[in-house]
């Protein structure tokens, strides 16, 4: 199975990875904009075939999160489009941080190959986060990447490089 952000939301890397015999879960945003408006249609229009929710507390935080997962498409432009379109997901996360007393609310959308399982493709969202948090959390804190303020021509993307080199290194 493939999770990408949304940058990876195109119907050729859809293919792509189901031609070489893999599943896939796509966020869409506003770089999909008619994908992510039919989407959100089909949420208010249609009933969930799958539905969970995960109630996490770590970090000083409490979150409730809520996978809904449909597989009736009729409302999205064109499905036959995009390779073995099975499912449209929506990811409500309601957070409330414990310190600041502070509660905040995201929606995400995703589009997936695979069957209207709202568990499993929770926990592999989830799983695709935790990934890039965790790397995130190196390049930022243990490595103090955001600290640099490298801004002359290519500086900040070739010293990203080399730290993405030297932690691989390092691993």
């Amino acid at each position: 199975m493939v999770t990408i952000d949304a940058i990876g939301c195109q119907k050729s890397i859809a293919g792509q990875i189901v031609d070489q015999g893999a599943d896939y879960v796509l966020a869409v945003k506003e770089n999909q904009p008619h994908v992510l408006a039919d989407i959100k249609d089909s949420f208010r229009m249609l009933a969930a075939d799958s539905d969970v929710e995960e109630i996490d507390c770590g970090r000083g935080r409490v979150e409730r999160r809520d996978c809904s997962v449909l597989g009736n498409l009729s409302l999205l432009d064109e499905p036959r489009r995009w390779a073995s379109l099975q499912g449209l997901v929506r990811i409500e996360a309601d957070r409330y941080h414990k310190a600041t007393g502070k509660g905040e609310r995201e929606i995400r959308y995703y589009i997936t190959g695979l069957k209207p399982d709202a568990a499993r493709l929770n926990s592999a969202i989830r799983q695709h986060w935790g990934i890039e948090n965790k790397l995130r959390r190196v390049l930022d804190v243990d490595i103090g990447e955001d600290l640099r303020r490298k801004r002359a021509g290519n500086a900040a993307q070739n010293y990203s490089n080399l730290t993405r080199i030297a932690l691989n290194l390092l691993r």
